[in-house]
């Protein structure tokens, strides 16, 4: 039986939907829509790619040579900002606040350029610049080369597709969900809203949990969201504001048929939720994956985890009310005791 399928986000957790896909798989169903948000976003358009459950296990157990989960590189430090960046960043403005007593001005300039020049060769300062400046500590750039390579293998080809072509070459209809901080909107991309934006930056926006991840900013070339432009707004995960859009399956309101279409799918609508509260079987003991951390590493997770789980927690209070109308649609699969950013389980 055709089932179109909705994944919610959940960081880290998401590695749930591969086990989900190998049982959903197992029973003989095929898979119609898809529709996601952040982790979601990305389970979904590799199935839209034509990726399998097995595939995407392998995916997900790829090893970098020093045996760490692929995975663990996503939390990619900053590279250095260009010169212009950095000389009109709010970091650069507070800097030259600070007045250093019986200076002249110009050497007080230089003190400041040459203590940011310094700073910059440290891995951590890049960081909290790039919290301040970009909206997140890491990158984000490691995922998007990623997520174009898984695009563009096996024959596929579609790294650099928009999604009007992503579409037009697979047949697939995919959605998935960001959060436009600048407009103050919940921004539902697929191949009739956003038919120019990159079907990869589209999913690196997604997964773009705030704080986490520097934001995206939408580029012109990316053309207009809506018949809208949008170029210069900042873009979050979809988990900002819709973490389970399962509604947008659904709901068979004009506000919905304006984005999804009016062509209907099989009827038949599956979502997956992530529930912290099932707990996993086997799950190894945290202390295996915390040995290889330095104890930066450690502290910052832990902040990156409190702020995953009030974002989580925001997430689903507005979900919330779907989650009630659609039970008999949802199906829970397990993820208590693993973390939002545990990318190196």
């Amino acid at each position: 039986m055709e089932y179109d399928l909705v994944f919610e986000g959940g960081g880290a957790k998401g590695i749930v939907f591969v086990g989900a896909m190998q049982e959903f798989e197992a029973r003989g169903h095929t898979v119609g829509r898809v529709l996601g948000t952040s982790a979601g976003a990305i389970t979904a358009t590799l199935l839209a790619a034509g990726y399998n459950a097995e595939q995407m296990l392998a995916v997900i157990n790829e090893r970098l040579p020093d045996g760490k989960p692929r995975f663990s590189s996503f939390m990619d430090a900053p590279p250095r900002f260009d010169q212009a960046y950095i000389d009109q960043s709010l970091t650069s403005l507070l800097f030259s606040n600070i007045d250093l007593p019986f200076l002249p001005t110009h050497v007080e300039e230089k003190i400041d350029e040459a203590l940011m020049k310094k700073l910059m060769e440290f891995t951590a300062f890049r960081q909290l610049f790039s919290f301040v400046e970009r909206g997140g500590l890491y990158s984000g750039e490691l995922f998007y080369l990623w997520f174009r390579e898984k695009l563009n293998a096996g024959g596929r080809l579609l790294g650099t597709s928009t999604l009007r072509e992503f579409h037009q070459r697979t047949g697939r209809d995919l959605t998935v969900m960001a959060s436009d901080t600048s407009g103050q909107e919940l921004l539902v991309l697929n191949h009739r809203t956003a038919p120019d934006l990159p079907t990869a930056w589209a999913v690196r926006m997604s997964m773009s949990i705030p704080f986490v991840w520097q934001e995206v900013v939408w580029r012109q070339e990316w053309g207009l969201y809506r018949g809208r432009d949008i170029s210069g707004h900042w873009i979050v995960d979809g988990g900002a504001l819709s973490n389970f859009p399962i509604d947008r399956f659904l709901d068979d309101s004009q506000a919905v048929r304006d984005v999804m279409g009016d062509k209907k799918g099989s009827g038949n609508v599956v979502g997956f939720l992530i529930d912290d509260t099932l707990p996993v079987p086997d799950l190894p003991p945290k202390a295996v994956a915390e040995k290889s951390k330095t104890e930066l590493d450690r502290r910052w997770l832990i902040v990156l985890d409190r702020v995953g789980n009030l974002l989580n927690t925001m997430m689903q209070a507005h979900d919330k009310a779907a989650m009630l109308t659609y039970k008999r649609n949802i199906c829970h699969l397990p993820a208590k005791g693993v973390g939002t950013v545990e990318f190196d389980m």
